[in-house]
């Protein structure tokens, strides 16, 4: 592994409510060598209050910063999703730790991008925003349930630098290209859709069988044909439905 490698890495902060943990958790990920940072924001934060946690070195950072409106958006382009959260709960994802995380993300950097999700500050990710993460971690902590965001970030940043140090020692067999979230986020509608027409999908089912989908999928780190394969699967499903109910249509109006 080479430094440049580091390059493949975002931070990724969702709905962040102060400039300045912003500017903070800038610093924090330039200190480690990670030069991307993405804020989901409806409108850009204040710069001054930003700078002034970020300190010269990590002007650049903020300088730099790609703004979007969205999760969705803002991740699209991402080979590898990790989100963090201290929340459990019936629709979360198992939760690893931060080391096993980082350990299984490094293979994965050379051919892919690799992005960290944090929460806001005071709710942190919801359901919605983890749905796009191929898998989910989070910091123990001895009194608290979770830590201030830019607190995270420098942590999260640590061990990935610690790891990333580590593995240049090491030859390690690199993970090859996987499929963008945008490429998963149009798979995963078709799959619903055609899991509908099959009458596997009930209404009041929806939020539970596509989490698990979503959850069994995600983690497998599919590749971009792999994905195309389960697509046409789909396409092709959907397809015969179509056809079937117009024969039947076409019988019953006969």
């Amino acid at each position: 592994m080479n430094k440049n490698e580091l390059k493949n890495i975002a931070i990724v902060l969702v709905r962040p409510k102060y400039p300045e943990n912003i500017g903070a958790a800038a610093r924090s990920a330039a200190n480690m060598g990670i030069t991307q940072l993405v804020v989901v924001t409806p409108s850009p934060p204040d710069q001054e209050r930003m700078r002034k946690m970020a300190t010269h070195h990590a002007s650049q950072l903020i300088d730099n910063i790609a703004y979007f409106a969205d999760v969705a958006e803002a991740l699209a382009s991402f080979n590898w999703v990790v989100g963090t959260s201290a929340r459990q709960g019936r629709q979360r994802h198992s939760q690893k730790g931060v080391r096993r995380v980082v350990a299984e993300l490094l293979p994965r950097l050379e051919n892919n991008s690799v992005a960290l999700v944090f929460g806001s500050e005071d709710r942190g990710l919801t359901n919605e925003d983890l749905k796009f993460c191929n898998v989910v971690t989070s910091i123990p902590t001895a009194d608290f349930s979770s830590l201030n965001l830019a607190q995270a970030v420098a942590v999260v940043c640590y061990e990935l630098y610690s790891q990333f140090s580590q593995s240049k020692k090491e030859a390690k067999q690199p993970v090859a290209k996987l499929a963008s979230s945008r490429e998963l986020e149009t798979m995963y509608a078709l799959l619903e859709q055609t899991l509908s027409r099959m009458n596997f999908l009930k209404e009041a089912d929806y939020p539970y069988w596509m989490h698990n989908f979503r959850h069994f999928l995600g983690r497998l780190g599919l590749r971009g044909r792999e994905v195309k394969f389960v697509r046409r699967f789909c396409q092709q499903v959907v397809f015969l439905a179509d056809k079937l109910e117009d024969v039947e249509k076409r019988a019953g109006s006969g």
